[in-house]
């Protein structure tokens, strides 16, 4: 009876390190996913940068074709 009760506290023991394990994988995978998203935030954040001092440099160019016309 003593082999059977020290098997199944070994059993206990192996299944919260599985349990730890899977969990460490998710908040891995979690945490990278994450790392992806603010990534691509960055990204559009610089292309919407971007995009605006193309439309600024656009709007003075015309400004200043109209000046010099009129």
């Amino acid at each position: 009876m003593g082999m059977l009760y020290a098997l199944g506290r070994g059993g206990a023991v192996i299944a919260l390190i599985l349990l730890a394990v899977a969990l460490l994988k998710q908040l891995v995978a979690m945490v990278g996913f994450l790392l992806a998203l603010v990534k691509f935030a960055v990204i559009v954040v610089f292309v919407a940068i971007m995009v605006m001092i193309v439309l600024a440099i656009l709007r003075d160019r015309s400004r200043r074709n109209s000046a010099s016309e009129g």
